[in-house]
């Protein structure tokens, strides 16, 4: 027998006989941060109902699939763990906020929010993308912070003020690099040396800072250490 040809000439490939296929449901969408475009793209959650087929035709369901998350660019599928990883936006303002939080923290255990503290935190900030910030607006947002929380200027990091500074870098923290994360906790010592060496206070917010960042104590007394040298 001879074989059967295609439009093309070439051998028509046969029905597959047996197998399954999935059919996919939109049950949600969004943006996210696409690892294989690389960048922030919309998405669709999939849920996925595989079926038996026999001759090319769904005879038999098999049962359901892990929800999926598709790409509308790429059209790629990924597990919906891809969803806990921030997209570029929010990463960027997740960063902004954290340095913004840390530079407040470190001025606050200062003792005296001086004018050099007050320029060093500020050109800070404005880097983080704070484009606006001025030191007159960090000097009014301390005092706001002491009045708030009942603290007096230089003392060490109370309850309130570590909730905040690990509310700020806890869910940062997993998406950094080690050396974007030793980054945030040098930005904060470089504030604190501005007007002189570390106080009590300054030290205790900073070491409150690289446990929310996830470094060692080590590596903080290190990195403290190394703020002081002239770069």
């Amino acid at each position: 027998m001879l074989p059967v040809r295609g439009r093309n000439g070439r051998a028509a490939r046969p029905a597959r006989l047996l197998g399954t296929r999935t059919a996919w449901t939109p049950v949600g969408d969004g943006e996210f941060f696409c690892p294989g475009c690389g960048g922030d793209r919309n998405y669709q959650r999939l849920t996925g109902h595989r079926r038996f087929i026999l001759l090319g035709v769904p005879v038999l369901p098999r049962g359901e699939t892990a929800p999926v998350v598709e790409c509308a660019a790429c059209r790629r599928h990924f597990g919906t763990d891809v969803l806990d990883h921030p997209t570029t936006t929010r990463f960027s303002a997740m960063l902004r906020d954290a340095v913004h939080t840390v530079a407040l923290a470190v001025l606050a255990a200062g003792g005296t929010c001086s004018r050099t503290a007050l320029e060093a935190a500020a050109s800070t900030v404005r880097a983080a993308g704070f484009d606006d910030c001025t030191e007159d607006q960090l000097n009014a947002l301390v005092e706001a912070l002491a009045a708030d929380t009942g603290r007096a200027y230089g003392q060490s990091c109370g309850a309130g003020l570590a909730i905040e500074l690990h509310e700020a870098l806890d869910p940062l923290a997993p998406h950094l690099a080690p050396v974007g994360r030793e980054s945030i906790l040098l930005q904060g010592a470089r504030i604190a040396l501005a007007d002189g060496p570390y106080t009590p206070a300054e030290r205790d917010v900073l070491s409150t800072v690289g446990a929310a960042l996830t470094i060692c104590s080590d590596d903080v007394t290190r990195l403290l250490a190394a703020a002081r040298t002239p770069s």
